[in-house]
Order: structure tokens, then C-alpha cells, then sequence
């Protein structure tokens, strides 16, 4: 068990743990525009003016951040964030938003989700959990050695470091499991932990070590290939990990912006400038953007995000930055973080 320690500016916890959801919107609204286009040359600057697969209007997050609400409002209602109950809400949520509110969705998480709603409506008892019946789903593709590695878990998975800030063996934990509601790879589980611990750490002290603080955390034979990943990622710019839709590439597309962009504590672009270079990685651009404005905004809290961004975020179903910013200071609240 890792506890908090020592935090004196506790008033800094707070606006760190906000500033990761935030992170992560702000993220997806400015890759949102941008998404499988042309991509963007070093001296452009990314803007949230809307467009896309949506289309979406300007400064509106896509399925990246819808996910993680579903995600973060199941973590708000529940102690344990791998209760039966917690996962169930998660899961029902994702079906949920599949019907009414997904405007833009990947291939492998809109068929677990409806292969799952399918089953459950056969389901003439009513006793299959639907959290239940997605990892199974999830688990039997991989298991028939299809494709299932897409960046889809990872992407959303920014809330969970809020409910384990006290405990990185548990948010290890955590992160695998709600990463097999849609995606039965291992790689994807294992991106999971890793960023959700560099969260974590990002949260509690303002850390900018970054994923490799999480390679322990992985099985022993996982840890030499992750640490190939990342030594790859800082070696390389990130349009060098396009396409991304594969989690590891995702992943590296976002570290690679992130750590060949640096940025100091008094630096006014110290969240948007990691967060324009993930935009310019190219591809998946909205995907990069959010899982890098995840760890940026939990590096350097929701103070540092841009007015103009924090005035013009919005999404499904209804958050903007002030509900968003509730939303992350109820998780932690309930956590006891």
C-alpha cells in the first residue's frame, strides 16, 4: 500500500485531481477537429472550433470523455470502485450511452456493447450482469486471437486514479479490470495501469515521472517489453507513433508529446503545449490529445488549463468544466483522497 504522506497544499491535491478529467476533455475537444485529417504542421496551433466525425460543435468532447463520465459517475456512487454494483452501473452506462448519446464510437467497444446488449435482452432470466457479460464478451475475442488491443480503455481510464490515490496496488487492480469490460487484450490492461499510476503520482506530488513509475506494477514479463515501449517513445517524435489506434502506439504518441515538450511550473502553455504536440502526433488525434491532457492536467492542476478552453468544454450528457471539476472533487471526497 502507497498512502498520500505528506501534502501541505492540500488546496494543490484538489486543483491537480481536477485538472485530470479536465485534462482529458480539453484534450479531446482540441484533437476533435483534427481527427484521421491531414495532420497539422509544428507551427500550427490546434483550436476548438468544432467539425469532425461529429460533427461536433466547437469546444465539445467526444466518445473519449463520454466514456470516462460514465466511468467516474459509477466511481462517485460506489466505495468500491470493483464491486459488482460499481462495475454493473459502469457497464450499463456504456450501454446507455451506445444508444443515446455516443457520438462517435470504435469498432471494438461498439461491438462488445452490442453483442452484450444482445445478450442480455436473450436473457430470459435477468440474471447476467452486464458488466459480467461484457467481460466475457471481451475475453472471448481475444481468446479467438482477434484484434482487440485498440486504445478505446485507455483513453477513458483517467477517473480511476482518483479513487486509489492512497493505494497504487489497488488502482493497479482497478485499472485491469474496467480495461477488460471492452478490451480482453492484456496490452490494453497493462496501458491502463501504467498511465493511471502516472496519474496518480501526477495528483498526489505533482510528479512528472510518468509512466515508468507504474513498471512494477506489470507482471515481470511485461516490464522489459513496456520499457522498450517508452524508451522508444522518448527517443522518437510523436507523429513517429501514427497510426495510433493500437494501444501501445497511443500511448507512446502521448509520452513522446509529452516529454518533447517541456515545460516549466511559471510556463502560461505548460498544459496546452504537451497537449498541441499529442494534436500534431496526427490520426487519432482526439484520443492522443485526452490520454496526454489527462497526465499534463493532473501535473499541473485545472489552473493551468486556458480560460478560453476551461469557458468552451462541454459534452454528453451535459457537463461542462465546473460539473466536470464536482464531478472529480466527489470521486476523491468518497475515496478519501
Amino acid at each position: 500500500m502507497n498512502t498520500l504522506g505528506d501534502d501541505p497544499d492540500r488546496d494543490g491535491l484538489d486543483d491537480r485531481a481536477a485538472g485530470a478529467l479536465l485534462g482529458a476533455a480539453c484534450g479531446d475537444a482540441l484533437g476533435v477537429p483534427y481527427e484521421f485529417a491531414a495532420r497539422l504542421s509544428e507551427r500550427e496551433v490546434p483550436a476548438m472550433v468544432g467539425g469532425g466525425l461529429g460533427p461536433y460543435a466547437p469546444g465539445e468532447y467526444s466518445d473519449d470523455t463520454q466514456m470516462a463520465v460514465c466511468l467516474a459517475e459509477a466511481l462517485r456512487d460506489h466505495d468500491d470502485p470493483r464491486s459488482g454494483a460499481a462495475l454493473d452501473q459502469t457497464a450499463r452506462a456504456f450501454l446507455s450511452w451506445r444508444r443515446e448519446g455516443a457520438t462517435d464510437i470504435g469498432a471494438q467497444t461498439a461491438r462488445v456493447l452490442g453483442d452484450t446488449e444482445r445478450a442480455l435482452a436473450a436473457d430470459s432470466t435477468g440474471r447476467t450482469g452486464a458488466a459480467e457479460e461484457m467481460i466475457r464478451l471481451s475475453a472471448r475475442m481475444f481468446g479467438a486471437g482477434e484484434r482487440c488491443a485498440g486504445n478505446g480503455s485507455l483513453m477513458r481510464a483517467a477517473p480511476l486514479a482518483l479513487a486509489h490515490l492512497r493505494d497504487r496496488d489497488q488502482l493497479a487492480e482497478t485499472a485491469r479490470v474496467y480495461s477488460l469490460l471492452t478490451h480482453g487484450d492484456p496490452l490494453a490492461a497493462e496501458a491502463c495501469v501504467l498511465w493511471c499510476e502516472a496519474i496518480r503520482r501526477a495528483v498526489v506530488w505533482g510528479s512528472d515521472e510518468g509512466p515508468r513509475s507504474g513498471l512494477d506494477l506489470l507482471e515481470p514479463h511485461a516490464r522489459d517489453a513496456w520499457a522498450g515501449y517508452l524508451a522508444e517513445a522518448e527517443g522518437a517524435p510523436p507523429h513517429a507513433f501514427s497510426p495510433n489506434g493500437f494501444v501501445v502506439r497511443a500511448l507512446q504518441a502521448a509520452w513522446s508529446a509529452i516529454v518533447h515538450t517541456p515545460v516549466e511550473a511559471g510556463d502560461p502553455d505548460r498544459y496546452a503545449a504537451p497537449v498541441w504536440a499529442a494534436v500534431r502526433a496526427g490520426d487519432d488525434t482526439d484520443t492522443v490529445a485526452s490520454i496526454a491532457g489527462a497526465l499534463v492536467g493532473a501535473r499541473w492542476g485545472r489552473s493551468a488549463v486556458p480560460e478560453e478552453y476551461v469557458a468552451a468544454v462541454h459534452g454528453w450528457p451535459g457537463y461542462r468544466a465546473d460539473g466536470l471539476t464536482r464531478l472529480t472533487g466527489e470521486i476523491v471526497r468518497r475515496h478519501g483522497g
